[in-house]
């Protein structure tokens, strides 16, 4: 079974009412999409994963519970194993190592999208649409600015798909902008 984004978005909507953590999927989802077009990978299984990567969250935030509860609801539906393995992959603190490019591509994206979002916000035009590289950049060397999004882990999400952190941040801005309204961070432009 590979699931459908409509499958994918039922469940983490049933699972998740919060507005942010809604976006924040949807930001990740842009993104692993973006990265499947480019890497010539499957857009419909990457955005998928994609989207359920936090989808237990909400309901159980502690490293005890996250990501194993949202995988037992996974594999009690039928998904397929490596939807689980991605999903478990992506917190270093389940002891999954990344192999796949799909779970490499999920890591990388996970953290950036959180940080260029709060790059986003603080702009005057609220908007991912006149972000650029360099402003990500610059924010990443101010340790107050979303001093919870570990640097360490969005230098590294680069090196691992093997690509420079600029390109990286760049990547992530323009799939994010395909979907800015979606994201709340059209702005005012």
């Amino acid at each position: 079974m590979t699931p459908t984004r409509a499958q994918a978005w039922s469940l983490l909507t049933e699972y998740t009412q919060n507005d942010r953590l809604l976006k924040h999927g949807l930001g990740v989802e842009a993104a692993v999409r973006g990265y499947a077009r480019l890497f010539g990978e499957d857009e419909e299984a990457w955005g998928g994963v994609a989207l359920l990567h936090d989808f237990d969250y909400e309901r159980w935030p502690s490293a005890e519970d996250h990501p194993y509860r949202g995988c037992e609801i996974l594999r009690a539906q039928g998904y397929p194993e490596y939807v689980m393995r991605a999903i478990l992959s992506h917190a270093d603190y389940t002891g999954v190592t990344r192999e796949s490019t799909l779970e490499h591509t999920l890591f990388a994206c996970d953290e950036m999208v959180g940080f260029v979002t709060a790059a986003a916000l603080v702009r005057p035009s609220r908007s991912v649409l006149d972000l650029e590289a360099t402003s990500v950049k610059k924010r990443m060397k101010d340790k107050a600015f979303a001093r919870a999004v570990s640097r360490d882990d969005l230098r590294q999400g680069a090196e691992e798909l093997g690509v420079p952190l600029d390109e990286h941040i760049t990547n992530v801005i323009s799939f994010m902008r395909e979907r800015a309204e979606d994201l709340g961070l059209k702005g005012s432009l």
